[in-house]
């Protein structure tokens, strides 16, 4: 299975890395090699010799998709430029896995999806990975399960620190033309709303609180330019679940003290509580109710309990079950899924995301503009995709 990657950026080089680590799953249905690159940088393109299997290297994304040995594309380009090189890649023929957020606003990702319904035999799913840890994986069963009873609340964070020197130098991110309005919740939304869209948790109302710390930073020049992009954000997303409505809590931010890229997940229900943490990868902690006769007068309160993740996650590894997973394992975890999906053999594992589910992300984020320009909950038209 040929693979042309566009953009050959942190992320691009990632993708690759774990396509070389492929024999690492055990009796996966397809074997994906890197065939082409392409980046409007011809020197990003030469750390890709080294994979030995490159037989295109363009400057111009469209050569990478005349080429005859790639069937999939994954796409990992700035958020203004997703719209056209998506639709471009399909009407290719080429299935993709796309960066999200899968357009720079809503519009763009309707677009996108309208070319995928006019291409019906292409298949496309869109770059979440961090739900693929082990960790969230067990999370993700226990809720699915049932076993925490009626939802009292939710929370789904992506944080990290690396906006927090307030004199680095601007980037594509910080600005309005290129990331798009929604600023971090274009460039992390996904990461944290992967998950409770899975589930069906699609919000009905949204309450949002948007900041711009730092307004300036340092140009290409040093002169200090207008960042005119929101760094954090924190959503309060009203759903309406099983039982009766609950809060569902979304952070994303690129100025979030202490944390160095941290994905977490936290639910509360009546019958118990389970969260997860990147930043402990091994632990998963469930809150239950003791009943053991031996822990005396602790019988009966509510304990919390750790139990270890291990390597496990979507697809069984090489990888001994004891041993700790890491971002590159995640990112390998979401290929075996996204190929598994394609060929039709990924069964009832937990698949990336889809296009509907990033496009509702948009409605999410645009809910929370207004809502953050007006001071109210905004009703979400998110909900009407459930």
């Amino acid at each position: 299975m040929g693979v042309g990657i566009v953009g050959a950026g942190l992320m691009g080089r990632e993708i690759a890395t774990a396509i070389q680590r492929w024999p690492a799953l055990i009796e996966h249905p397809v074997s994906p090699r890197v065939t082409a690159i392409a980046d409007i940088n011809p020197a990003a393109l030469d750390w890709f010799d080294q994979l030995g299997t490159v037989t295109t290297k363009a400057t111009d994304y469209r050569d990478l998709l005349a080429a005859p040995d790639v069937d999939v594309v994954y796409i990992a380009v700035r958020h203004d430029l997703h719209e056209q090189f998506c639709i471009d890649s399909v009407r290719a023929g080429k299935d993709l896995l796309a960066e999200k957020p899968f357009g720079i606003d809503a519009v763009a990702s309707t677009r996108i999806i309208e070319e995928i319904d006019e291409h019906p035999g292409v298949f496309v799913r869109v770059s979440s990975e961090m739900p693929f840890f082990p960790g969230a994986q067990k999370v993700l069963a226990l809720l699915r399960s049932g076993a925490l009873g009626q939802i009292i609340e939710a929370r789904n964070s992506f944080l990290h620190s690396s906006d927090l020197n307030v004199d680095k130098p601007i980037n594509w991110k910080r600005q309005r033309q290129f990331c798009g309005a929604a600023g971090v919740m274009n460039d992390l939304g996904m990461h944290a709303l992967h998950v409770p869209l899975r589930l069906g948790w699609h919000p009905t109302r949204v309450f949002a609180t948007l900041q711009n710390l730092v307004p300036t930073r340092p140009g290409p020049d040093g002169d200090r330019v207008e960042c005119d992009t929101f760094e954090n954000a924190v959503l309060v997303n009203e759903v309406e679940g099983e039982h009766g409505p609950f809060p569902l809590y979304v952070e994303v931010k690129r100025i979030a003290p202490g944390h160095k890229n941290t994905w977490s997940l936290r639910v509360e229900g009546m019958q118990g509580a389970v969260e997860f943490s990147t930043r402990n990868p091994k632990a998963v902690r469930v809150l239950t109710t003791a009943s053991q006769p031996s822990l005396g007068q602790l019988a009966g309160e509510q304990l919390w309990q750790r139990a270890d993740a291990g390597s496990q996650s979507v697809w069984p590894t090489v990888t001994g079950p004891i041993f700790e997973s890491g971002f590159s394992d995640a990112i390998l975890q979401m290929l075996a899924a996204f190929f598994a999906e394609r060929a039709g053999l990924l069964g009832d594992r937990f698949g990336c995301a889809t296009p509907q589910e990033a496009r509702t992300t948009h409605d999410i984020f645009a809910a929370a503009l207004r809502s953050h320009e007006l001071g109210v909950a905004i009703a979400s038209p998110a909900s009407k995709a459930a």
